[in-house]
């Protein structure tokens, strides 16, 4: 197969299902990582995907798609992971904590496990499968849980009127918010015009809000805003974002947070 077929191939999966592995493009073409890493370079180059740790994602602007859970939680793994420690340390034992969908405030999710008496409220299936699970196996400290019910999306999240409804219920004192995309002129942005209203819902609800965001997520703009970065009082992302988006960031937010990137 020419190499340029190959591309035009890896771009009709993006547009598809929104991402791409490298390790899935390896087996599915019989060829060389360095050979895909080439192709994603190709293709970043030319503005047609975005390149992150572990493969790529579309690169179009305004979006109503949004890939899976499954796809999303293997790119940017050891960055996330990072970002989820750092979050982990806000939180304060025996307080109320919501988390958003998403595949960071997953891997929030599982530090939680560690600190004792704690409340998690969550309109994530994938948060709620985590916790659940580890009280069947009997482990210790694991969080009070409260799911907000709601139709489920893509992300795996629940959203609608009836999770509305029950979040703005609630005081929480910190919320660990997930986004999937952030920029200077459309601010926190999701493809999804209901999980936008829930995430407005969850804002509302707390008294301290953190984004945890790794740097792809910059200039990646979604359908629907829901937020201004000013309501952000502590922002979390990786040392790979640009100096002009920190500062960007720095200049908005309550506090920006920056963690080494994985390699």
């Amino acid at each position: 197969m020419f190499a340029a077929q190959r591309r035009a191939l890896i771009l009709d999966e993006i547009r598809r299902t929104g991402a791409v592995r490298v390790a899935d493009l390896v087996a599915r073409f019989d060829v060389s990582p360095t050979t895909i890493r080439r192709d994603l370079d190709t293709l970043n180059h030319d503005g047609m995907l975005r390149k992150v740790h572990g493969g790529a994602v579309a690169a179009w602007g305004a979006s109503s798609f949004e890939s899976g859970f499954d796809v999303k939680s293997e790119l940017e793994e050891g960055t996330k992971a990072a970002l989820a420690d750092a979050a982990a340390q806000l939180v304060e034992p025996g307080s109320v904590v919501a988390l958003s969908a998403g595949t960071t405030t997953y891997a929030v999710a599982s530090r939680l496990l560690e600190i004792p008496q704690l409340t998690v409220v969550t309109n994530s299936l994938r948060i709620a499968d985590l916790l659940w699970a580890a009280e069947s196996e009997g482990r210790e400290n694991v969080p009070s849980l409260l799911v907000t019910g709601g139709a489920a999306t893509r992300s795996a999240a629940l959203v609608g009127a009836l999770a509305d409804q029950t979040i703005r219920t609630l005081h929480v004192d910190l919320l660990v918010l997930g986004v999937h995309g952030v920029s200077e002129q459309a601010e926190l942005t999701t493809p999804n015009l209901a999980e936008a209203q829930t995430n407005r819902a969850l804002i509302a609800s707390a008294r301290r809000t953190v984004v945890v965001a790794d740097h792809t997520k910059w200039g990646v703009v979604g359908l629907s805003s829901f937020a201004t970065l000013a309501e952000v009082d502590c922002f979390i992302t990786d040392d790979a974002l640009p100096a002009v988006a920190r500062s960007a960031l720095a200049d908005a937010v309550g506090e920006l947070v920056v963690v080494p990137a994985a390699g």
